[in-house]
């Protein structure tokens, strides 16, 4: 005979099950989002400096440089911003997702089934949860943006770093240097970044999964016969997919925002977001001729490890964020927990 457990036990696992139930898409968004955010972080880094630096550099001389001047510690540089905030913006994120389709379901807005229908919802939902988020974000962004140019930021003040600041002190010389206004330097470019990437990636998303036997329902179906993979890929792939093709489109702005943020950072001469572009296209001499294909490359400077990046973060991301969702829904409720 199987040990009878007390009442209190059944009760607070019914009142915890249930919660977990509730807050799902929570839940699901911060488990997946510590785990992707902690293995993609490095060549986020790398990504940064990469598109700040004003020699060419392989990434492989890069990472090496990081390693020789600055350890393993130079690839974390900021981690437990992102760690601890972005996870709850990403949390904030997908509740917003969630909720604005749960609104076009109920009404039954855009419910035909059919995969235009199906990347249009996620495509708002994404672009409205981008928006509301970027307010919160901003700020965390640019501090890492910071942390991880910090030996960068001092060479252009013509300094030389012995050890980086803490980041609670990066964030007192950004309000000692512009306010509380100057942790939303760049603001409006991140706010575009985010609407239109954020708006790209559950478009393309929602549309990758309808096309490997997702219903709009959210029951997945079996994948497609001229796509044999198995299922517990398919959060993987559409993942990964959604990840570098909304990236590559939106990168070119991301370079420019993280360059207007590094001279604002750096205390040099502000730059307007067409002249930014314009010499990053051109480079630093515009009157010297160059062929546009050297302009695009250095609009696109990092862009393959940040597609390494992406592959690896948000396929993790859905993954992990699917496992989760799975193993919340096999929870048993209150009427389960009565009929034991």
């Amino acid at each position: 005979m199987s040990e009878k457990r007390p009442s209190s036990y059944l009760f607070d696992s019914a009142a915890l099950n249930e919660s977990l139930k509730s807050h799902k898409a929570v839940v699901c968004a911060l488990s997946a989002s510590y785990i992707s955010t902690f293995a993609g972080y490095p060549l986020d880094s790398i990504k940064s400096r990469l598109q700040t630096t004003r020699q060419r550099i392989s990434i492989p001389r890069l990472a090496l440089t990081v390693y020789q001047e600055e350890g393993v510690v130079g690839f974390y540089r900021g981690l437990w911003i992102p760690l601890m905030t972005i996870s709850f913006v990403r949390a904030a994120s997908f509740t917003i997702y969630t909720r604005t389709k749960e609104y076009f379901r109920d009404r039954h807005w855009l419910a035909k089934e059919r995969i235009f229908d199906v990347s249009a919802v996620g495509g708002i939902s994404g672009a409205l949860s981008g928006s509301l988020i970027s307010f919160g974000s901003a700020p965390f962004e640019l501090v890492k943006v910071r942390r991880q140019l910090e030996y960068s930021i001092a060479a252009s003040k013509g300094l030389r770093l012995a050890k980086a600041p803490s980041t609670m002190e990066a964030v007192r010389d950004i309000f000692r240097s512009n306010g509380l206004l100057g942790l939303y330097t760049g603001f409006r470019l991140h706010f575009v970044r985010d609407t239109m990437g954020t708006a790209l990636y559950f478009f393309e998303y929602d549309g990758f999964r309808y096309i490997m036997g997702r219903a709009s329902s959210g029951e997945q179906g079996g994948t497609p016969p001229w796509l044999p993979i198995p299922l517990s890929l398919v959060p993987f792939v559409c993942g990964s997919l959604a990840g570098v093709s909304s990236w590559a489109l939106i990168y070119p702005l991301d370079v420019v925002k993280t360059k207007v943020q590094q001279r604002a950072l750096a205390g040099e001469r502000r730059r307007g977001v067409l002249e930014t572009f314009h010499r990053l296209i051109r480079g630093p001499d515009p009157d010297a001729p160059k062929p546009i294909h050297v302009g695009l490359a250095r609009l696109y400077r990092g862009l393959g490890v940040s597609a390494l990046r992406s592959v690896t973060t948000h396929g993790l991301l859905w993954t992990i964020f699917d496992l989760t969702a799975q193993y919340v829904d096999r929870l048993p409720g209150r009427d389960g927990d009565e009929n034991q």
